[in-house]
């Protein structure tokens, strides 16, 4: 179950630099829509690990999440808004919801100590593959220097989220 759960995780993480791999680099409009689409599938699955879980560090971790996330997505409608731009829904947002919502089905069904380490494996692979995708295409192809700020900001932070996952992750074991 946890190689399946993991292999979808990162193929839905993965879908942001493949979309656009074969044909032109996303738009500002596409890669702010993209990133906040990013941070909302990791509110919500912390939202639901909140919910499930008993585990103390399981649940200060989510909460975690719950908290930078928003406050990024925050910090990303005000850039939007100062710069009149429109997020812009793509295919790799939409691959993106469409698979979070099957993954949070998935992990619905979980309990206990499974849930736990299934929701913790999913965030450590959810955060390498974001991460990835904003070292190798978002950062790169973001035109507007503010956006580019932004995501670098966000990567710095999300590459913190990698590594407290994986230490509660190693906690778990």
């Amino acid at each position: 179950m946890q190689k399946h759960l993991i292999a979808a995780l990162a193929a839905v993480a993965l879908s942001a630099p493949a979309a656009f791999a074969a044909g032109a680099a996303p738009t500002d409009p596409q890669i702010a829509h993209i990133a906040y689409t990013a941070s909302v599938i990791d509110i919500e699955a912390a939202k639901q690990a909140v919910e499930k879980s008993k585990d103390k560090e399981v649940v200060a971790f989510a909460k975690d999440m719950i908290r930078d996330h928003e406050a990024v997505n925050k910090q990303a409608l005000d850039l939007v808004k100062k710069l009149k731009v429109t997020p812009e829904d793509n295919d790799t947002s939409k691959s993106l919801t469409s698979n979070a919502r099957k993954e949070r089905e998935k992990l619905s069904k979980l309990k206990g100590a499974d849930f736990d380490k299934a929701y913790v494996e999913n965030e450590v692979a959810y955060h390498k593959q974001v991460n990835d995708a904003l070292k190798t295409t978002l950062i790169p192809a973001a035109q507007n220097p503010d956006l580019k700020s932004l995501l670098e900001s966000g990567l710095k932070l999300f590459q913190g989220h990698e590594q407290h996952a994986e230490h509660v992750a190693s906690m778990l074991k």
